[in-house]
Parts: C-alpha cells; sequence; structure tokens
C-alpha cells in the first residue's frame, strides 16, 4: 500500500460510516476518549481503503480500514480463520480486528492491523526479498492438491485454464457488442484492433490451455494480486517475518499467475535472481518448474488473462453508462499488448547479457568448494552493501 495525495477524495463521503465509528468504539473505547488525528486513502482514484490513525491518551493507535462488497468480505474472513489456519500460516497475514456492516448489507468495513510502511519495493535487498518468496513458495506447496480447494474455488475464484478461456470470450462479446454502438471513427478502430487480438487468443486456447495443464504444476491456492506492495516483511525480534496482505483476489490456479505477477514488480536484471529464490524454496516438491522457455510462455497466458479481463469492465460501462473514461481504458490495454514483452531473459541471453551472474558464479563456486551448497546465500552474500 502507498499513501496517496492529500487531494485524495473525501473521507466522509464513504458509506456506513456510521457503523464504522461503533466498531472504533469497541477497540478503543467510549468516544471521547480517543480522537481522529488523520484518514489517509491508500489508493487512487475511487479509495476503499484508509490508514486511521487515533490518539487516545498518550498513545497514537493505527489502523487499516477497508471497505469491500460482501462477497469479497467473506472471502477475506473465511482465508484468515479457515484456509490459512488450515495449513499453518495464519501468522503471515494481517490480523482482522473487526466488521461493521451497512444495515442493508451492501457494504462492510474491515479494520486490520496496521504493518506500517514495511512493504518490499523492487529495490528491496534480497535478504528481504527472500523470506517474502519463500512465504509465497511455503503458500503454494501447502496448499498444492489441498481438499480446501474446493472451498477457496467457490468462495474465491478459479484463475487458471478455465480462467484464459472463459475471459478472452468474455471480452469478445463484449467488444463485439461495443462495435455497434454509436462511436467515432478511432473508437471504432480501436474495437477492431482489440478484435483482432482477442481472435488470436481464441485459436490458440487449446495449446494454450494444454500447456497449463502439462507445465504449470499442481493448482493451488494464488494470492491472485501479488504485487510488491502486498507483500510485507516485518521486523520482529527473532528476526524478518514476512506477511501477505490485501487477500481480495484469492483464488485456485497454477503458480504461475502468482509468479508472473510478482516477477513483473521487478527489474529485467533482479527476475532471475527472485526466480532462483523461489526454485529453491519448492526444490523439495515433486513437480519442479519449467524451463525459462516454458515459463515464459506461461506467464504471457496469465498476463493476457489479465489483459482481456481489463477489457471487459470499460466495454460494459460505455454499453450501460456511456462511461466517458472507457475507450482510454480500452486504448491503455491496448497499449499494454503493444508493449508485452517475455518476463524472464532465455538462459543464454541472461547469462551473455550479465557475465557476473550471481546465479552462475553460485554454481561455480559450489563446484570449487566440492558440493552444491544453498543458491540464496551466494545470491545474498553477492549482493552490494
Amino acid at each position: 500500500m502507498s499513501e496517496c495525495p492529500q487531494n485524495a477524495p473525501d473521507f466522509s463521503r464513504q458509506p456506513a460510516l456510521a457503523n464504522l465509528a461503533q466498531l472504533f468504539e469497541k477497540l478503543l473505547g467510549p468516544i471521547g476518549s480517543w480522537q481522529l488525528l488523520e484518514t489517509i486513502p491508500l489508493q487512487v482514484p475511487n479509495p476503499r481503503a484508509f490508514r486511521m490513525r487515533f490518539e487516545q491518551g498518550n498513545r497514537i493507535a493505527s489502523y487499516i480500514a477497508k471497505r469491500l462488497e460482501p462477497q469479497i468480505a467473506q472471502r477475506n474472513y473465511l482465508l484468515l480463520n479457515r484456509w490459512l489456519p488450515a495449513v499453518g500460516l495464519s501468522d503471515h497475514a494481517l490480523n482482522l480486528l473487526g466488521v461493521a456492516a451497512e444495515p442493508n448489507g451492501k457494504y462492510l468495513w474491515q479494520v486490520y492491523e496496521d504493518l506500517g510502511n514495511c512493504a518490499l519495493t523492487p529495490e528491496s535487498p534480497l535478504s528481504h526479498i527472500q523470506p517474502a518468496v519463500e512465504l509465497i513458495a511455503q503458500l503454494h506447496l501447502r496448499f498444492a492438491n489441498h481438499p480446501l480447494l474446493a472451498e477457496c474455488r467457490l468462495n474465491g475464484g478459479d484463475l487458471g485454464a478455465n480462467f484464459f478461456n472463459s475471459t478472452v470470450c468474455d471480452a469478445v462479446r463484449a467488444v463485439k457488442k461495443l462495435r455497434h454502438a454509436e462511436l467515432s471513427s478511432e473508437q471504432s478502430k480501436l474495437c477492431e484492433r482489440l478484435l483482432v487480438r482477442l481472435h488470436c487468443l481464441t485459436e490458440e486456447g487449446l495449446i494454450r490451455t494444454r500447456e497449463i495443464e502439462e507445465l504449470g504444476g499442481p493448482e493451488t491456492l494464488l494470492h491472485g494480486d501479488l504485487w510488491t506492495t502486498n507483500t510485507f516483511v516485518v521486523p520482529e525480534p527473532n528476526g524478518l517475518r514476512a506477511r501477505l496482505i490485501d487477500w481480495d483476489h484469492a483464488a485456485v490456479g497454477p503458480i504461475t499467475y502468482d509468479l508472473s505477477t510478482f516477477l513483473l514488480r521487478f527489474p529485467n536484471q533482479r527476475r532471475e535472481v527472485v526466480l532462483e529464490l523461489y526454485r529453491e524454496a519448492v526444490s523439495g516438491a515433486e513437480w519442479r518448474l519449467p524451463s525459462a522457455c516454458d515459463l515464459n510462455r506461461l506467464f504471457e497466458t496469465a498476463e493476457f488473462s489479465r489483459f482481456a479481463n481489463r477489457i471487459i469492465w470499460p466495454a460494459i460501462a460505455f454499453l450501460q453508462e456511456r462511461a466517458q473514461w472507457a475507450f482510454d481504458a480500452l486504448a491503455e490495454v491496448e497499449q499494454w499488448f503493444e508493449d508485452w514483452k517475455p518476463v524472464l531473459l532465455q538462459e543464454k541471453q541472461a547469462l551473455s547479457a550479465s557475465p557476473g551472474n550471481p546465479a552462475r558464479a553460485s554454481s561455480h563456486s559450489a563446484a570449487r568448494n566440492g558440493g552444491p551448497q544453498k543458491v540464496s546465500d551466494h545470491l545474498i552474500a553477492a549482493e552490494p552493501g
């Protein structure tokens, strides 16, 4: 999460604030014993998460309040109270402190502890990235083929092969309908270009589906929105603890969906190193990560699924409401397709592009020392500073 500019929308326009105030009475005590100091939106535009800081005597208390639709709130509740505890990972998410609901049930608030500014960044040291990667790997390993996946899919969603096929079909349907609306010449041309791309993805559907089934590994629980801003590494007395936040998109699918999101948050030169940390963390599994070439193909499928998904909603918004922002959003998606490049360099390219490649140096070092060593030890030791 990152803080937004001061001109962000006014918190007072949010729904169910009276219910939220009642929740804070339970957390902090009677009104009058505490004072709200500031409310900071954590997203723009249309914020739904806020950092709320209170003064209570000599103490400053900070919380994260999120406004959610009931279905997503239920998903978060099950994840924190049922799914993660079932695999021993309950200490690696945020603590849910309370819930406040609108009487009509349209929206509700969930209030969480505030971990402060401990989110990873693309420049974070590998000593912080490693525990985060190990947590992601443990999430994937412990939920692989777990019986609870049926419940996760029911209350979350499916981000695997079915997601690719259904999303592309939905996007084609939406753009075809949009093409027959009253549009400008440029808008019509944009629709035609998007349809060409979507039809190509439709034709590749069987091949991409087979690749996911054969190379994507077992189904598991995915975070679903694995940006570094949702990945926290918190200093504790016994060391660093990784924790994942914002599970609104948690669903079932192949590990490559999460990995693609996570790796793309880092610059090109760091992705191979981060992937090597993950590869090491899952080395004891019955399955293996495929080659860089195959991973790139699976990552592309995951990202193109997201791109197609982002076509659907602007198209519907224009058809239903004549939303003025819709075609700007569609043009942005087209640019994502134009700018797409493989997530990983091919192995030969990576080694030739980086003569001092830490992963290559680590294998040479292991050979010199008479046996294999943990790659992560070499990677962290080789990092400047």
